[in-house]
């Protein structure tokens, strides 16, 4: 399930894009708005490359079209004489696409009388096929159904942890179950997204952890450096009021991706919302450094013993290990990150805990590398 995993991610990458930029281009004549509309009995003459939150194909597009958008519509009246390329939250096909269907979609339906004269490809969270596809059809998915309306005039290859199959549809080329499906992924405005296999040597988990172990060492140094002060606190805040600091990490964790949500709903936010959440991840990145401090702080201290660079080196590595344990090991992860965040931001408005946090200050608590009394 590799692959639609990663076709549905950069789905809902393209959607926060496609809901920021709101831009089409249709024979060279950018059109701005957050719903791109070819009404019935319209002709676009030539390709069509649509970037927008909703995009409705109601007419005909004499050419190809290309859309990152979070919605795609082509209704019972309209067609797309190319292929249908692109990426969105959803796609829903009533009408007509004489070429290719190439998408990557958190939800995809080819609805009954819907037509498609080419080959199918989707990488999809829920695929439901229920029409005409003239050619192969290659889907990965989490959830798979094809209706009892489906006529696939070629072969269906799919990879889907459940999948339906009515048994009045039709498969000429007969339906086969593939692991480790080979998929091209769709082409977003000329950039081709390869998701299929590829021949290379398999590297292992660990180098990649050891990896990012190493870039998060070299962080959590600049971050120490850079605002020891700070740095004080907020250990302080996560060591002494953990579950408060906790708290407070759930509460941004939530609030704030319903507030940069809240923005991209009016125009003049939209921008403010692009810059939030690009800043919310950077803030994220540094607040798991935080809880990684925060965590080698709290076990140097079971020992009497304090070293900011020791207890740095000790949480990010126990949170690298976690990386390996299933399940148990991304929970406690999480909760590390909400400890971090949520004393990030209590230090931000002012609060303080023990302010040494065990990592001490001068004339205050142990010095650095010397047990603890």
């Amino acid at each position: 399930m590799r692959i639609s995993k990663a076709l549905v991610a950069l789905a809902l990458t393209v959607l926060l894009v496609g809901s920021v930029v709101g831009v089409a281009a249709a024979q060279q004549e950018p059109t701005a708005g957050g719903t791109i509309i070819v009404d019935e009995g319209e002709i676009v003459t030539g390709d069509l490359q649509a970037t927008g939150g909703t995009v409705i194909i109601s007419g005909i597009v004499d050419g190809d079209v290309e859309f990152a958008a979070g919605t795609v519509l082509i209704t019972e009246t309209g067609r797309v004489t190319g292929s249908l390329d692109g990426v969105a939250g959803s796609v829903n096909i009533e009408g007509a696409v004489d070429g290719d269907v190439n998408i990557a979609a958190g939800a995809l339906f080819v609805r009954s009388g819907a037509i498609v004269g080419g080959d199918l490809e989707a990488g999809a969270g829920s695929a439901v096929i229920d029409g005409a596809v003239a050619g192969d059809a290659t889907v990965g998915a989490e959830e798979l159904t094809v209706g009892p309306n489906a006529r696939i005039a070629g072969a269906l290859e799919y990879d889907a942890e459940t999948a339906t199959i009515d048994d009045s549809a039709t498969v000429a080329g007969g339906a086969t179950r593939v692991t480790d499906l080979e998929m091209t992924g769709p082409s977003i405005f000329g950039v081709p997204a390869n998701f299929g296999q590829v021949d290379a040597p398999v590297i292992p988990q660990w180098v990649f952890s050891g990896y990012w172990l190493l870039v998060n060492l070299v962080l959590g140094a600049i971050v120490v450096l850079v605002a020891p002060e700070f740095a004080r606190r907020v250990t302080g805040l996560g060591t002494k009021k953990a579950v408060r600091s906790g708290g407070a990490g759930l509460l941004v964790i939530i609030g704030v991706p319903l507030v940069l949500l809240i923005l991209l709903l009016t125009i003049v936010g939209i921008p403010l919302s692009l810059a939030g959440g690009v800043g919310f991840l950077v803030v994220l990145w540094v607040a798991s450094i935080y809880g990684a401090l925060v965590l080698g702080t709290w076990l140097l201290s079971l020992g009497d013993y304090a070293n900011r660079w020791a207890a740095l080196a000790l949480g990010l590595l126990i949170v690298a290990i976690l990386d390996f344990v299933p399940f148990v090991g991304g929970i406690l992860e999480f909760l590390v990150l909400l400890v971090g965040l949520g004393a990030f931001a209590l230090a931000l408005r002012g609060e303080s805990g023990d302010e040494t946090g065990g990592m001490g200050t001068p004339g205050e608590g142990p010095e650095e590398g010397a047990p603890m009394t």
